[in-house]
């Protein structure tokens, strides 16, 4: 990304930006986030991949099926070049498209597209649009559009679906995840973005439940979660139409999570969905967890043929096995894996140095593909060691522990510190009271019922080995891939929400709010004095 120029006209603030094979202009206070150039750019190298596959399905097909293993070649369907229109290519709706960065580069950096919706509410947004668009000579592919996004995805909810729907909102997208589920075409893709990490971590869990149908739980593998609870918010939204959700790539980067799923039809799948969500036991004490499934499938002698049972309770004490801490209840989740490894791994074998962000994209996507996909959430090392106060294992050290005990490992894209492994908590604990014995704690810190006191009462079962596996660094780490990109600028966030209305009248949020509490109190007092 590269801001130009910035200029006046007319007492407005004109910004010349220059990202990718686009070159905008933006008037006033019309959203703009360089910060998120990475998540242009992965959408990007995802759609490249996504619209071979889909354009190839809808010719061969009569309806799509869902074929989560991407098989097919990708050389077969044969797209034009970049930028230019293609009539049997894909249709995309960027929902939100502020100032229509994203339509643009949409349009002249992915092939085989047919059209593409850039909508936005506000104006002066529109004419951003309008006139970015003129500039960057895509007019045959980009329209601009001036509506509300959900009612925009409503009208499309029967005839002329689109076949990509990018909802990247400023906050919570689960306004328009009802009408977006709807307007997807079946087979269709959905890229979702939240930005409101604070409710999905747990600092507000009453808020995360109203706005996504799920409780969060502070725990530190709390950016996995949130990934889960948008993709369960997702799940829940399409069962109600008889659709079912796919998940392709899930990431959590800088301040937002992002997820691309593709939509599917079928009331059968969607009674699949029970066995694929779970709710959340978390220890505040020592930051353990259980997922309890919120249903099982029991598989019959029939092929294809399954039943559904209901799990029995309680899973967990309550006080926690390890450390006797109280236990709290959370989700439920999307407990089935958040990303397809087919698909990543035609993500990594399509990536190209024209996108800005390449360095990262390579070295995240290569995370993601070493990640265990089937095993949800993560301890993190400084957490283990923390909690029992005693000297920090080194990662290579842990990792080694695991996998000579049996067991499986790996990294996580979301936190540098994370452990994510199919071994049970008991295990964890035992290895690090091995660690502990060449490593010992103060014996201040063994006195009353502390965690470390009652973890460190209970001897581990067996002696562990440290021994340094050949598994335990992973190839990521040995090519000194970029894993984890350092704060692109000073002050980085989801920066000011736009500031661009409909009407002249209408006043920022700050200032309508200003005096509020004053207001009401007096309306109270005049109306208890005419009672």
């Amino acid at each position: 990304m590269d801001c130009d120029s910035t200029t006046k006209n007319n007492d407005i603030l004109i910004q010349e930006i220059v990202e990718g094979c686009a070159k905008i202009k933006t008037a006033g206070k019309v959203f703009y986030n360089p910060v998120q150039e990475f998540n242009r750019d992965l959408s990007i190298l995802v759609l490249r991949v996504f619209s071979r596959y889909f354009i190839e399905e809808k010719s061969s097909l009569k309806k799509i099926k869902e074929s989560p293993t991407f098989s097919n070649d990708l050389q077969s369907a044969n797209l034009p070049e970049k930028g230019v229109k293609f009539e049997n290519g894909i249709s995309i709706l960027e929902a939100l498209s502020a100032t229509g960065l994203r339509s643009i580069r949409y349009a002249k950096e992915i092939p085989g597209i047919k059209q593409i919706i850039a909508n936005d509410l506000s104006e002066q947004a529109v004419a951003d649009i309008k006139r970015n668009v003129e500039d960057n000579q895509v007019l045959d592919i980009v329209t601009p559009n001036h509506d509300d996004a959900t009612m925009l995805m409503y009208k499309h909810r029967r005839e002329g679906r689109f076949d990509v729907i990018d909802l990247d909102p400023y906050g919570c997208p689960s306004i328009f995840l009802d009408s977006a589920i709807q307007a997807v075409t079946d087979g269709g893709l959905l890229l979702v973005t939240a930005t409101d990490m604070a409710i999905l971590a747990g600092n507000s869990p009453e808020t995360c439940y109203s706005k996504y149908g799920s409780v969060s739980l502070k725990i530190k593998s709390c950016h996995e979660m949130a990934v889960r609870i948008l993709l369960q918010c997702i799940e829940s939204h399409a069962n109600r139409y008889s659709r079912y959700i796919v998940p392709l790539l899930s990431i959590s980067a800088d301040f937002y999570i992002r997820v691309f799923v593709r939509v599917y039809t079928s009331a059968h799948k969607c009674k699949f969905t029970l066995s694929k969500l779970s709710n959340v036991f978390h220890c505040t004490g020592c930051d353990s967890f259980t997922l309890q499934p919120l249903g099982c499938l029991k598989k019959n002698d029939k092929p294809n043929n399954f039943k559904f049972g209901l799990p029995a309770v309680p899973v967990v004490p309550m006080k926690c096995e390890h450390c006797g801490g109280t236990q709290h209840m959370g989700g439920p989740i999307w407990s089935d894996p958040i990303h397809s490894s087919d698909f990543v791994e035609k993500l990594l074998q399509n990536i190209s140095e024209d996108l800005g962000t390449f360095r990262r994209i390579e070295g995240v996507l290569n995370m993601i593909n070493e990640e265990l996909h089937d095993s949800p959430l993560y301890y993190t090392l400084d957490r283990l060691s923390g909690t029992l106060h005693t000297e920090t294992m080194p990662m290579l050290a842990i990792r080694s522990a695991i996998l000579n005990a049996g067991f499986r490992v790996s990294y996580s894209h979301m936190n540098k510190t994370g452990i994510k492994t199919d071994a049970p908590g008991k295990v964890i604990w035992d290895i690090m009271r091995c660690w502990i014995q060449g490593h010992p704690v103060h014996e201040k810190r063994l006195i009353g019922e502390t965690p470390v006191a009652k973890i460190l009462s209970v001897k581990p079962e067996k002696e562990y080995s440290f021994k340094t596996h050949p598994l335990a660094n992973p190839d990521s780490r040995k090519s000194g891939l970029l894993r984890f990109q350092e704060n692109p600028q000073p002050f980085w966030g989801p920066g000011t929400r736009a500031q661009a209305m409909v009407g002249e009248d209408k006043m920022q949020k700050s200032k309508r709010n200003q005096g509020k509490r004053k207001r009401e109190n007096s309306e109270d007092t005049s109306t208890s004095e005419n009672i």
